[in-house]
């Protein structure tokens, strides 16, 4: 049987997504340890207006945003996938939406801040076509971040 991936375009204000950000932050607090707080307030959904979820045989499997970082600049925030899904391509498709969505409104490029202790997610944004930048904005200076960026058009 094959499985039945659904991505629904939403916002911050969809149930799901919160229930997702809160496994996510939670997921973080552990591995951020002292840093934690400097990460948290960067992760606020302040500004973001555009999510992803995916549900996988009506099963919630995932999601990740999209902000505007500068003009045709977005952003890719919030990615998460709850351990026991991970590993079946929801990451890759919620990108990909992200991804088509920000295009869709005339952005040319998608930058986003990962983690060098995040080996997966690292080589998930690699095999979507991200290359490593230097690090932007908050994360200027930061060595447990590692900075991408996409041209997607």
């Amino acid at each position: 049987m094959q499985d039945r991936v659904k991505l629904i375009r939403t916002d911050t204000e969809n149930t799901d997504f919160r229930l997702l950000v809160e496994a996510l932050d939670r997921e973080l607090s552990m591995h951020n340890g002292e840093n934690h707080d400097f990460y948290a307030a960067f992760n606020t959904l302040n500004g973001i207006r555009h999510v992803v979820i995916v549900y996988c045989n009506d099963i919630l499997s995932g999601c990740g945003a999209i902000r505007e970082y500068a003009p045709g600049i977005m952003e890719v925030k919030r990615m998460y996938v709850p351990p026991a899904l991970r590993g079946k391509g929801m990451a890759s498709a919620i990108l990909k939406e992200l991804e088509k969505w920000a295009s869709e409104m005339d952005h040319s490029e998608c930058i986003l801040e990962t983690a060098n202790y995040l080996p997966a997610a690292i080589r998930l944004y690699e095999r979507s076509g991200y290359e490593r930048t230097q690090n932007y904005g908050q994360y200027a200076g930061v060595e447990a971040s590692v900075c991408m960026r996409k041209k997607l058009k």
